[in-house]
């Protein structure tokens, strides 16, 4: 079952806890700091919208051939 399906929706934290200059994104989780700071005390629906922002930012990753 994807996290964003489960209930309560899960945190996407992996502890990796890194800001990127160039995206302004949590490079372990893909969330901003906004999104980070919020989770705490955010809904379930809020978690999933920001559960389908981490899936369109994985998307974008580039990756090394």
């Amino acid at each position: 079952m994807n996290p964003e399906d489960q209930s309560p929706v899960p945190s996407p934290c992996i502890s990796l806890c890194k800001m990127s200059n160039d995206t302004g994104l949590c490079e372990g989780c893909l969330r901003t700091i906004d999104e980070i700071v919020a989770w705490s005390s955010a809904d379930d629906a809020f978690k999933r919208q920001v559960w389908a922002a981490i899936r369109r930012r994985e998307q974008d990753l580039p990756f090394d051939d």
